[in-house]
């Protein structure tokens, strides 16, 4: 086919450019060649073009910060960071970083005592910043000699060391010291609906595509057990020995692991001030012991932890994040476990708000490979609009090489992401695949054909079906026909024919109650002959959990028949400089090839597969639109709160801040006033009777909605923070469980608020729970909104009261009291 000619164009930005038509003064116009007038220069705003054209661009919707060291929204130089320091007396240590035993907090403690070999530490600490620094880049001091001195290293000798080295150097290093020789990759296989077939489906197609392990979570903690099963068999289907886990509340995974339903697990979560380990109700001692409840029952485990989290919930102490992220990573050693999930993780809007941030991140992944640990670094949350920003994310730890380079690769769109979404989605395979073709380094994935993927999908939902068929759950819940068909082609969950959630949940709750193993499920996918394969896998691994070889530093399994178990046991990385360690080759690279369109060279072969704020900045709109809606507030607090007795009764417990410093949710484009008032349409609606109280004693929202909870009538409350986070709970239910969690603040609107309490007040009626409130999800919102999010909790936290009891709330809202709304 050929067309006509046209003209050659050359976009400047992918949003329209305002312009003018060719008249007005020559003076702000800019003269074509001819002489003539071209459009003007500048816009009518008397901005130039250029400058609007890169305003428009992409990476300037992304939220960034000035530094805050007092607050820690730095990086990696804070000045309250303390100077590297250690003394021994008696094989005890007994000063560290400039502070002495007698005023260790516990973490200093459990470092001290746990993690740092007072037989060396004096001798390492002797040896500069900058004389490590070489030994970590220098092809000629092998990993081990390395370990040795790195082990006596304080957090404050760490954070000096990665001081001293730039971005490539931080590469250089990491490659060397990952502990397993080979890398891999893992994904999340999450849908919003949290449907079994689906989940099962795309996790063959994860597993077929290469990842080596594979996490879902839930919106609803009573679907895990269901789900579960339906992440084993897909994650089995076609190219078994992928690692699964569930990655919920503590003791809903471990169980999940002990029944043999999971595989692994990362959702341990440390911390590095004291304070963040006790809101969560946790010391590094109670996280030792959960690790051993792990490798008891031989289940590969891995804690997690993020630069930045301390600063997103308050309390870092003015240290900068890497040095409070070097204190998770010698925890996380301390307590034996295997590896850690870090490289900010969930918390990458906050690194990447401030200067140096992603160096920060680079900082991280290296150390916690120099402490010997397993490192799954990062990648894995929705981290720029900008592309280019995205893909730099994920080059250091792609090029250097990870024992994990993504902690969750998104294997589903990342609209159905319950992890709030991925740095990469499906959307990126080919873009992944390509960059690894580019520079021959191996990041886990590969190419595969559409009937490879029809076949493994249509085989994990039928293999689902047979499941459920043979377990003979109460209620028996089914897979009909059309639910594979959608499945074997679904790009999201909203391709999938609605199911029954009732039935569903009662399922997940009869499997729970009945204790259902994994080997059950494989008793009762044995019945169909053609499942074989996925039987065999999933018997291997079972065996494979047993032997315990999961518990080897780095461990994943080969897709072989034997499930081998490739760990730093028997991979080791043996990188020693140019034309050491590992590569890409053989098999392997023939396979990181295959592209989806290649033009074929052999003449007889094709390949078929196929400062001030400006007033219009949004920060400027959203202090405008917080002091308009604060005023049409007025709250009277009352007495200390009381439980009462109306069994329809939801309380509504506002956080410390709640109106006091902002007027408006985290965007600034609902008012408070509004979410309340729609709040109590929504109980009403549910026959519920609304009470509103202040939890003034913490701004944790798991803790707010608990403290509404253990004070209704019903049982029932609803929590809500200032930025907008929300929880529906239920007082017998423990404080990190809930009945529904509203996570993601940017996206809610008084519609959803009034369905919150209207689910909030059926709860309080007897029979079937309601249906889940749809879950919003904006990948994005995270990228924009984390640092906003970041202050409105330092602010929070400014209004607590510790120890104080919530007190009863009384409000007007635009002068009407709000029971006559």
């Amino acid at each position: 086919m050929t067309s006509s000619p046209q003209p050659r164009t050359h976009p400047t930005t992918d949003l329209a450019v305002p312009t003018q038509s060719r008249t007005g003064n020559a003076d702000d116009s800019t003269p074509a060649h001819d002489g003539s007038p071209t459009r003007p220069v500048t816009t009518p705003d008397g901005k130039l073009r250029r400058t609007l054209a890169l305003e428009q661009r992409e990476v300037n919707k992304d939220g960034f910060i000035k530094e805050w060291p007092s607050m820690g929204l730095v990086a990696m130089d804070s000045p309250a960071d303390p100077k590297p320091s250690v003394r021994v007396d008696h094989g005890q240590i007994v000063e560290m970083d400039g502070r002495k035993r007698a005023d260790f907090d516990f973490i200093d403690r459990f470092i001290a005592d746990k993690v740092i070999d007072p037989s060396v530490t004096e001798k390492a600490m002797a040896l500069s910043a900058t004389e490590i620094a070489h030994m970590l880049v220098s092809p000629t001091i092998s990993r081990q000699e390395v370990l040795t001195v790195s082990r006596g290293l304080t957090p404050a000798k760490l954070l000096e060391v990665a001081k001293t080295m730039n971005v490539v150097e931080l590469m250089m290093a990491f490659q060397k010291m990952r502990a397993r020789r080979t890398p891999a990759n893992q994904a999340h296989t999450t849908n919003k609906l949290e449907n079994p077939v689906l989940i099962a489906a795309d996790a063959a197609e994860a597993a077929l595509r290469g990842f080596r392990e594979l996490e879902t979570t839930l919106g609803v903690v009573r679907y895990a057990p269901l789900v579960a099963i339906a992440l084993l068999i897909g994650s089995q289907t076609g190219r078994g020995g992928v690692l699964t886990q569930c990655a919920l509340e503590e003791a809903t995974t471990l169980k999940l692991g002990m029944r043999g339903l999971t595989t692994y697990a990362e959702t341990v979560s440390v911390y590095g001030t004291e304070q963040v380990f006790e809101d969560g109700d946790d010391t590094p001692w109670s996280k030792a012991f959960l690790a051993s409840a792990y490798a008891s029952r031989g289940i590969k485990a891995r804690f997690t932890s993020g630069t930045g989290s301390e600063v997103l919930m308050g309390h870092a102490d003015g240290k900068s994040m890497l040095y409070l992220e070097i204190r998770c990573i010698l925890v996380t050693k301390g307590a034996g476990v295997q590896g850690l999930q870090n490289g900010s993780i969930s918390c990458i809007g906050l690194p990447g708000a401030v200067p140096a941030g992603m160096r920060a991140v680079v900082a991280e992944n290296m150390i916690t490979a120099m402490v010997d640990l397993e490192c799954s670094a990062g990648n894995d949350q929705a981290f720029s609009h900008s592309k280019m920003r995205s893909t730099a994310r994920f080059l250091p730890q792609l090029l250097a090489g990870s024992d994990l380079v993504t902690g969750g690769y998104s294997s589903v769109p990342n609209e159905d992401n319950m992890f709030a979404g991925s740095n990469e989605d499906v959307l990126d395979y080919d873009d992944w695949n390509t960059l690894q073709r580019d520079f021959q380094v191996d990041g886990g994935l590969r190419h595969v054909t559409d009937k490879e993927i029809s076949t493994v999908r249509e085989s994990a939902a039928r293999a689902l079906q047979t499941v459920l068929a043979g377990l003979e759950l109460d209620p028996p819940i089914t897979v009909l026909e059309d639910e594979i068909q959608a499945a074997i082609n679904a790009f999201s969950s909203a391709d999938m024919p609605k199911r029954d959630i009732h039935q569903d949940l009662k399922a997940a709750d009869y499997i729970d109650k009945k204790r259902i193993s994994g080997l059950e499920v494989v008793r009762a996918l044995d019945k169909d002959p053609q499942h074989a394969e996925t039987v065999s896998n999933m018997l291997t691994m079972l065996r494979q959990r047993v032997s315990g070889d999961l518990l080897q530093t780095s461990a994943i399994l080969d897709p072989d028949p034997g499930m081998t178990p490739r760990s730093a046991v028997n991979d080791p990385n043996d990188y020693a400089g140019p034309g050491t360690g590992y590569r890409p080759s053989g098999q392997r690279w023939e396979e990181m090839k295959v592209l989806r369109h290649l033009i074929e060279t052999h003449p007889h072969r094709r390949v078929d597969d196929a400062g001030e704020d400006d007033a219009d900045t949004p920060e400027a709109k959203k202090k405008k639109a917080d002091e308009q809606a604060m005023r049409r507030l007025t709250f009277e607090e009352g007495n200390p709160a009381e439980k009462r007795d109306d069994p329809h009764e939801v309380v509504i417990a506002l956080s410390p801040g709640f109106g006091r410093f902002s007027g408006t949710t985290i965007t600034g484009e609902y008012a408070f006033a509004d979410i309340l008032k729609a709040l109590i349409a929504g109980i009403k609606t549910g026959r519920g009777t609304p009470r509103f109280i202040r939890c003034l004693h913490s701004a944790d929202v798991a803790a707010v909605a608990h403290t509404a909870a253990k004070h209704s009538g019903s049982k029932i409350g609803v929590g809500i923070l200032s930025r907008g986070t929300t929880v529906i709970h239920h007082a017998d239910l423990r404080r990190l469980q809930n009945l529904e969690l509203f996570p993601q603040a940017p996206v809610m609107t008084p519609t959803i608020f009034e369905e919150i309490g209207k689910n909030a007040a059926l709860y309080t009626q007897r029979g079937d729970a309601p249906d889940p409130v749809p879950t919003e999800n904006d990948y994005m919102a995270r990228v924009k909104y984390q640092a906003r999010a970041a202050l409105s909790q330092i602010k929070e936290i400014g209004f607590v009261t510790e120890d104080a009891p919530p007190i009863e709330l009384d409000f007007k809202v635009d002068g009407v009291h709000w029971k006559d709304l």
